[in-house]
């Protein structure tokens, strides 16, 4: 989120990954207002409201009461492009309770301490909404122009968050010939997992369905006229960074796959099918086993609280063991996703496979360890920026090159490769998901006794 005001201005910016927010947060959700019906039931730090209040309760006089403005990031570069403050409905709608139909809620921002913006009717966070892919003025001003190398008054589009954006330009590939389950089926079948630093899991419907735990139904807040889930995981690359780079046998790794002119990830993966002996890469964690949620757990559990965990862990710490415990990372994170899918299929979503964007997308084992645990077939796109291919389908709407944003995405967005499960480790996979549920419940069960009398 992004902070316009007049003042010192080098506490302007909070990230979305800031969870500063947490007692705001709490006494939001402890409300029980109706909004939070569209957000899974309760709210995530993540979101804007408990970050706004936290500057509102820390930042008054520095920041809060100099804001001319209060704007997520695609917003505020739009303004920055076009002069036009109008907000897009896509982040107001997921990230600061604005409903489509409905638009703010007066009731929810008076009850939690944040009755300024309705004084002000919204017009520090938006009250100019306009559909992703609506032109916005009149277009690139001369000044943003200079800035970018381009002619003034190209046209410039609503935005959408860059996850949905990725969700937008895989989405809607035309799939015929690839022997998939989704090929004659509708949109909805489909989830969009764009994973990078996070991961964003995506379903749209026809009709709103609420998932506990899962932000959403948002209506056209990805795919005009569908309802929006947004399942999520807070940390996914950033979490196998951060188990790779901590490790002790991080140096020799670093120095290995520099010597090999490879990525470390690249060098990772071919030492794991080195290690793997007769039995397939996947099989290398029988007895090593990861909770992924070391920042909070953002969906289904919806619970900040909760903490990462590894069980299996040796006095050795080699190179073999660090590839071991990277796999193991792995496939927690598409462990994550599969308890997403259950959660979506549970609440009423249909879905038989999964388009991956983004930077892990890259990596060929994250792919396979998705299709593997989920059991179901990947579709990566011929296009390996999907986040701005989504962005381009944006802009050739707002110039008027395609009608409709449905258009524009079955013209543009393309299949590039798709990767089918290895159904024969299926029951392997089943029962190292029994453990994964199972790590969960124990450590709500060793927080419980530590908070017991």
């Amino acid at each position: 989120m992004w902070c316009r005001h007049k003042g010192d201005s080098h506490r302007n910016i909070i990230m979305w990954l800031d969870h500063r927010a947490v007692s705001q947060v709490h006494r939001i959700n402890e409300t029980k207002h109706g909004v939070l019906q569209c957000v899974g039931g309760v709210m995530s730090v993540e979101m804007q409201a408990p970050k706004l209040l936290w500057l509102k309760e820390n930042l008054r006089e520095t920041c809060w009461d100099k804001a001319g403005h209060f704007f997520d990031l695609p917003d505020f570069l739009s303004w920055k492009a076009t002069g036009v403050t109008a907000r897009s409905l896509c982040s107001l709608v997921c990230k600061w309770t604005y409903s489509a139909e409905k638009g703010w809620d007066d009731s929810f921002w008076k009850l939690i301490g944040l009755e300024d913006f309705v004084a002000d009717n919204y017009s520090k966070i938006g009250n100019q909404v306009l559909p992703p892919g609506a032109s916005l003025g009149n277009g690139l001003t001369p000044e943003a122009a200079r800035d970018l190398g381009l002619p003034a008054g190209i046209a410039v589009a609503a935005s959408l968050i860059d996850a949905h954006a990725g969700g937008l330009g895989v989405i809607g590939a035309d799939v015929r010939g690839h022997g998939l389950a989704c090929e004659g089926q509708p949109v909805t079948s489909r989830l969009a997992v764009i994973c990078g630093t996070s991961s964003c899991h995506m379903g749209i419907s026809k009709d709103p369905i609420f998932v506990p735990g899962v932000w959403g139904p948002y209506f056209s807040a990805m795919v005009p006229g569908f309802w929006l889930n947004e399942g999520g995981q807070s940390v996914t690359g950033k979490l196998i960074d951060h188990v790779v780079r901590g490790h002790a046998a991080f140096p020799e790794l670093q120095a290995k796959a520099t010597a090999r002119c490879q990525s470390v990830y690249a060098y990772l993966n071919s030492h794991l099918d080195l290690i793997k002996k007769a039995r397939p890469v996947g099989f290398l964690t029988v007895d090593l086993h990861v909770w992924p949620d070391f920042h909070g757990n953002r969906s289904p559990l919806a619970d900040l609280t909760l903490k990462g965990m590894v069980t299996g862990l040796k006095l050795s710490q080699d190179l073999d063991d660090l590839a071991i415990l990277y796999l193991a990372t792995v496939q927690a994170i598409a462990f994550g996703t599969r308890l997403i899918i259950e959660a979506l299929e549970a609440a009423g979503h249909s879905l038989s496979t999964l388009f991956l964007c983004g930077g892990l997308s890259k990596n060929p084992l994250f792919v396979q360890m998705h299709a593997d645990i989920t059991g179901m077939p990947v579709v990566l796109s011929q296009e390996v920026e999907s986040v701005l291919v989504g962005a381009a389908i944006l802009g050739a709407c707002a110039s008027g090159d395609f009608a409709s944003v449905q258009e524009a995405m079955s013209r543009m967005s393309k299949v590039g490769k798709v990767v089918f499960p290895r159904l024969e480790d299926k029951r392997y996979y089943d029962k190292k998901y029994q453990v994964f549920l199972k790590l969960v419940e124990h450590q709500k069960e060793y927080a419980a006794i530590m908070k017991g009398d």
